[in-house]
């Protein structure tokens, strides 16, 4: 077949990858050395490329002449996916570096943690395929770390039952705060003119389902209620699919045990967080970039983290896919 001579699956290269019903997380692509290009290995395999995405969640390609950001966006290009512009409600303070939608990756310092989460799930709508690429890859740390959700979301209902079966009664909603400017120092840190990208905050805001109480200097969002999991149904299973674990620094929110609460206003459990923030450090692989790495996520599939960077320096772009 025409995707076995320009492709060749690598099982060794990656020693945390897993296998769910003898499928592997993620999928590891290395070039058949007479056609290196990736671009070329994609137009040709899209169908079985989606097919992987759709078995696996997670495709990583290793080994393929991709070396800077114009190379990415031919990468994207050649993808056929329709860009999905991180704009409107995107909380994470990026910068656009070129061509069809390749941005940084989130820019908070690298220091810092980025908890897992599905990208842009408290926007009404969200990207369904997610692009990574590394340019320069980390002296120590900073892996970006992925897991599959409806594991995460079966061993929660394992683990917290009576959670699980409240979520799914009630939701949640999540409670913000955005700056009148950007602070590039949080993960979370666009400010509200970013966020919602007007001037006219409150229509802008009424049409994304938030609710705004104005502070000075700053406005608090409250989102919700959101359903805390998602069903998909051609797999016939629930995904984990919220915030509970994913609160990030916000510097702002003077209340930050109240940042994610049931719909009805009652709090979370007090060890429903750090019980989930374990099953995902249990079931996640650690991606150690290497130079060159592009991974294609299935952004309802599969959430995704960064770890402290330990050793400058660490270059890593994103690209968002309708």
């Amino acid at each position: 077949m025409v995707e076995q001579r320009l492709f060749h699956e690598a099982v060794d290269l990656l020693p945390q990858q897993k296998s769910y019903n003898e499928i592997l997380f993620p999928i590891v692509l290395t070039p058949n050395p007479k056609i290196p290009k990736l671009t070329e290995a994609i137009k040709a395999n899209r169908a079985w490329l989606n097919s992987l995405l759709h078995q696996s969640g997670a495709i990583l390609f290793g080994g393929f002449s991709v070396s800077s950001a114009s190379d990415f966006n031919d990468v994207l290009e050649s993808s056929g996916y329709e860009d999905f512009s991180y704009g409107v409600g995107g909380a994470a303070s990026r910068t656009k570096v070129m061509g069809r939608v390749v941005y940084t990756a989130n820019e908070a310092p690298p220091h810092q943690n980025i908890p897992f989460h599905h990208e842009m799930t408290h926007s009404p709508v969200f990207p369904s395929k997610l692009f990574f690429f590394c340019e320069v890859e980390p002296g120590k740390g900073g892996e970006t770390c992925i897991a599959l959700s409806h594991v995460i979301y079966e061993r929660m209902e394992q683990k917290h039952p009576k959670f699980v079966k409240e979520m799914e009664e009630k939701g949640f909603i999540y409670t913000r705060v955005l700056g009148d400017e950007s602070d590039h120092s949080s993960p979370v840190g666009r400010s509200w003119k970013d966020v919602f990208m007007t001037d006219d905050k409150n229509q802008r805001a009424a049409k994304l389902g938030m609710k705004l109480e104005w502070m000075e200097g700053a406005v608090k969002v409250i989102i919700g209620p959101k359903p805390g999991f998602r069903y998909d149904e051609v797999k016939k299973h629930k995904i984990w699919f919220n915030g509970v674990v994913g609160r990030f620094e916000d510097k702002l929110n003077n209340d930050p045990a109240n940042a994610v609460v049931f719909s009805d206003g009652k709090p979370l459990p007090a060890d429903v967080s750090d019980d989930c923030a374990k099953i995902f450090d249990e079931e996640c692989v650690a991606l150690q970039w290497r130079t060159g790495d592009v991974l294609l996520l299935d952004n309802l599939a599969v959430v995704h983290s960064r770890r402290p960077l330990i050793t400058l320096p660490r270059r890593v772009m994103a690209s968002f896919c309708k």
